[in-house]
């Protein structure tokens, strides 16, 4: 079965308790690391600048603390296959709707469930609705 890494872990904890809640349950069965919990300013202007964010700080859901935001990947990590991000957040998104969490994926904002009229994808990206 796979595991979580110390350092997965430890940006898990930086997190809100039920994404912690969702993701714990997604390791049992697919194997992901968390490359990302909480964001500081210096951390979130910089994706912004780089143009892995659309918000500067303190507008993103990766600014609070615990966490809205999580930036998750399959692992391992092959950055260009689209496919196996949309199989791993169908499968989170599956996860978090068993146990009656409205979340978000950044490959489909508007949840219409079409992978495909988005202008920005971040297919890491799971966030909590309110």
């Amino acid at each position: 079965m796979p595991s979580f890494s110390k350092r997965s872990l430890s940006r898990l904890d930086e997190s809100h308790r039920l994404l912690q809640e969702i993701f714990k349950d997604v390791i049992k069965h697919f194997d992901c690391t968390i490359v990302t919990g909480h964001r500081n300013k210096d951390d979130q202007d910089e994706k912004f600048i780089l143009g892995q964010s659309k918000v500067k700080y303190p507008d993103s859901k990766h600014n609070s603390f615990p966490s809205l935001a999580i930036d998750a990947a399959p692992y391992p990590i092959d950055w260009n296959d689209r496919e196996r991000f949309t199989l791993f957040a169908g499968y989170v998104l599956g996860i978090a709707a068993s146990r009656g969490i409205r979340i978000r994926w950044g490959g489909d904002w508007d949840n219409d469930t079409q992978v495909k009229d988005n202008s920005f994808d971040d297919l890491l990206h799971f966030e909590l609705l309110d």
